[in-house]
């Protein structure tokens, strides 16, 4: 199915964003148009799992619509960026909720190929393989252990990853950290973005320019003293934000 995912000036969807965060339902249809092709391309990851491609498409339009609602223009982030955990997350959860998902037989046999893979190379190897290192031994793409992945996530059987009594193998767990560090990156830009404007210049400058204290005292006019106690109330502050 062809994607129609157009991108967008930043700007033109922050203005867009504000207006239907006021109500303004023309402006809400004209992000949904925006980003059907987004809602697509995530949709169909999930293909295979028993549920009509439609359904799916709905249920990701409601994660898109959550994202508008509570998008915040001071992240300073592409809105796609902010947007694509959601409608993933609102997607996975569907699955999960309904307790019924259809998986087709070859693909449960693919998970199960892969966790035997798994397992084969944590005994000859003495650790938990890569990702990569999985679709190497099995003959694949990355992308297609991806999908086993997020199919056994789906699943919802004791066969899933989610199962508090299997353990995770070291390619489920790459996967998961990878994935976080991507939702944790957006939650840090956001908290960033929430700063105040001497705080946020002060982390910009300390950990995105590598700049060293007296360096950006000398550049903001202050003392060094002064810039390492807004460096560590900050970092201090996003820590528990990020907890």
């Amino acid at each position: 199915m062809a994607s129609n995912y157009q991108p967008v000036m930043k700007e033109d969807t922050y203005r867009l964003i504000k207006e239907a965060q006021s109500g303004n339902e023309a402006a809400r249809e004209q992000l949904i148009e925006q980003n059907t092709g987004l809602v697509k391309n995530i949709a169909l990851k999930f293909i295979g799992t028993g549920y009509e491609f439609e359904d799916l498409l709905q249920i990701g339009f409601i994660g898109l619509l959550k994202a508008v609602d509570r998008f915040d223009t001071q992240y300073d982030v592409m809105f796609s960026t902010y947007a694509v955990p959601m409608i993933l997350g609102e997607i996975k959860r569907y699955l999960r909720d309904d307790g019924r998902v259809k998986v087709s037989r070859q693909i449960k046999q693919d998970v199960r190929n892969m966790k035997k893979a798994c397992d084969e190379f944590c005994h000859v190897h003495g650790r938990s393989p890569k990702v990569s290192e999985i679709a190497e031994q099995m003959g694949v793409s990355v992308e297609e252990i991806l999908r086993l992945m997020e199919a056994s996530d789906a699943m919802g059987t004791p066969e899933s990853l989610d199962d508090p009594d299997r353990p995770e193998t070291g390619a489920e767990s790459a996967y998961r950290e990878s994935e976080q560090r991507r939702i944790d990156l957006i939650y840090l830009k956001s908290a960033i973005g929430r700063l105040a404007d001497r705080e946020r210049q002060v982390i910009v400058l300390r950990y995105f320019r590598d700049m060293t204290q007296q360096q950006i005292a000398d550049r903001l006019g202050i003392s060094q003293v002064q810039v390492s106690r807004i460096e560590k109330k900050v970092l201090s502050n996003l820590r528990e934000q990020m907890e």
